[in-house]
């Protein structure tokens, strides 16, 4: 093949389904449009919101002159974050009575965590099948496939009663070849919005455990979701108390969401390893790190400084971890009072269906069950703009647009019902 010709049969991919939903968005002049596809944090003008927590940071980072720089960080990370991140994700009580166990490098956010568990699993388990949730996070099964890991599914979500398919779940863990590798969504689950009760995940991580399997959790909304940091990190912490003594389990944080890190991308992959002698994990500990370290130095040389500087400040600084702490109960807590706006606003205009579940599930996304047809009809009459699986970022409503979007869904919606009885 001639070298002129060589780039000729590149297939050219679609563009990617959520960014193009922003652009067509962005092109869109119509005063009324209102944007749940991105998520992404807006405050009740509809605007990005910077937390006060992070301002004071990064006041306090500027003010530093002596040690205020743009070095190069570490290949693993900065130490303040990933010390900081761990006692986060695990708990002060959990890292000090582990510390030894827990390795951690800094990541791009939660995707490139991520990215760095499929290039570990794909280099040392090779063999093993990942398997993700159904639906999940459009980018889980990209991250994964190309890296050369087979994925397969679990049933999550029955669109019918939009409820978990729980005992389908736990079967699926049973019937699995051994030690393959569960990816689970610590909390909020994306793109459904439903979670596991606490009854639930002690069974589901129980039959991981029975069955030899290992874990991925993929935490991305800790604190986000109900405004408790210890309460969104329930499963990952029982899943170290219980599966860490036999197995490792891999977890992969971003700080994008609860900190509003979105384009600084600030994340951290740990690796707990399974409770041997204090000797074998001396031994076991430093290979680990070494090749994580490697992971990191052959692809992005080292990583980002400056967004990690702000959340390793914020949580090295008491004050302004308090500070934090109110900062994730603002967004969580206006989160939910906009899906009890919309659920109520639906209920008032009698909407046909039962709309409960948009307040009973949490976090950043509800799974409203629209079809891809009403999300497209709402897209173009109403200019109301969602994923066309039907998942809204609830973050996009305020009290200037709740009201409207309940009447575009509630137009679509006797839309679709009217066309389907001709």
């Amino acid at each position: 093949m001639s070298q002129l010709t060589i780039l000729n049969e590149i297939e050219q991919l679609p563009a990617d389904a959520l960014f193009g939903i922003k652009q067509r968005y962005g092109q869109d002049d119509r005063a009324t449009k209102v944007d749940l596809g991105i998520g992404a944090y807006r405050d009740n003008t509809g605007k990005p919101w910077v937390l006060p927590a992070v301002r004071a940071a990064e006041e306090k980072i500027h003010a530093d002159v002596a040690t205020y720089n743009h070095e190069y960080l570490p290949i693993t990370g900065l130490p303040s974050l990933t010390k900081g991140a761990a006692k986060v994700l695990f708990g002060e009580e959990l890292v000090a009575k582990h510390s030894d166990r827990i390795v951690t490098v800094q990541s791009i956010s939660g995707t490139g965590a991520l990215h760095i568990a499929a290039k570990f699993l794909s280099k040392f388990f090779s063999s093993k099948k990942i398997y993700l949730s159904d639906p999940t996070w459009a980018n889980h099964k990209a991250i994964f496939e190309a890296q050369g890991l087979a994925t397969s599914t679990y049933p999550y979500w029955n669109a019918a009663s939009k409820s978990l398919r729980f005992q389908e779940f736990l079967q699926t863990i049973e019937t699995a070849p051994e030690g393959s590798v569960f990816v689970l969504h610590a909390c909020a689950h994306n793109p459904t919005g439903l979670d596991p009760t606490e009854e639930q995940w002690a069974e589901l991580i129980d039959t991981i455990g029975k069955y030899d399997h290992i874990a991925l959790f993929d935490s991305a909304y800790q604190g986000f979701a109900s405004g408790s940091l210890s309460k969104d990190a329930y499963a990952v912490r029982l899943g170290m108390q219980k599966l860490a003594l036999a197995s490792p389990i891999l977890v992969c944080q971003s700080f994008a969401k609860n900190v509003g890190m979105y384009g600084e991308r600030v994340g951290c992959f740990h690796i707990v390893l399974p409770n041997q002698s204090e000797e074998t994990t001396a031994v076991v500990r430093p290979a680990v790190q070494s090749q994580l370290a490697k992971i990191v130095r052959s692809e992005v040389s080292n990583p980002p400084a400056y967004g990690a500087k702000i959340v390793g400040t914020i949580l090295a600084d008491d004050v302004l971890t308090n500070q934090w702490y109110d900062d994730m109960i603002t967004m969580s807590s206006r989160i939910q009072k906009m899906r009890v706006r919309l659920r109520d606003a639906l209920v008032e205009l009698k909407t046909p269906g039962n709309w409960d579940h948009i307040v009973e599930q949490c976090g950043m996304f509800s799974f409203t069950g629209l079809s891809p047809e009403m999300v497209k009809r709402l897209e173009e009459e109403h200019a109301v703009y969602m994923v066309g699986s039907g998942r809204a970022s609830i973050a996009g409503l305020n009290e200037g647009n709740v009201e409207y979007v309940a009447k575009a869904i509630d137009e679509v919606v006797r839309h679709y019902l009217t066309q389907s009885k001709l």
